[in-house]
């Protein structure tokens, strides 16, 4: 079956960002993202999970430890296990992403300060 945001499972994280799963599977997530501007995700790593964001479309922020990288649209960025980091969106229009994840983030995440 073709899978797309259309016809994803979506879900609503922090205040109003949108998730679509495109691949929910234990060994490997795929999830197409958008965050409205000035919108952030909490601080955090993971200690299994290896995670790559890639932006579709907008510009994105994302800090890894202490060290903030813009991503422009087809520009993406990988996040080891237990690396701290945040993904923001401070421009002034939607970005939208995907982030792959191996394993699945589920029961996976850790608030980081």
């Amino acid at each position: 079956m073709k899978i797309s945001k259309q016809n994803g499972e979506h879900y609503v994280w922090g205040s109003q960002c949108d998730g679509w799963h495109l691949v929910k599977q234990p060994e490997l997530s795929v999830i197409h993202e958008r965050m409205p501007s000035g919108t952030s995700e909490i601080r955090h790593y993971h200690v299994h999970s290896r995670q790559f964001f890639f932006v579709l479309s907008g510009t994105a922020e994302l800090e890894m430890q202490g060290e903030t990288f813009q991503l422009h649209a087809q520009e993406g960025l990988e996040v080891a296990p237990g690396v701290p980091h945040q993904m923001k969106n401070t421009s002034d229009s939607d970005v939208e992403f995907l982030v792959i994840s191996h394993p699945q983030t589920r029961g996976d995440r850790v608030t980081a300060s």
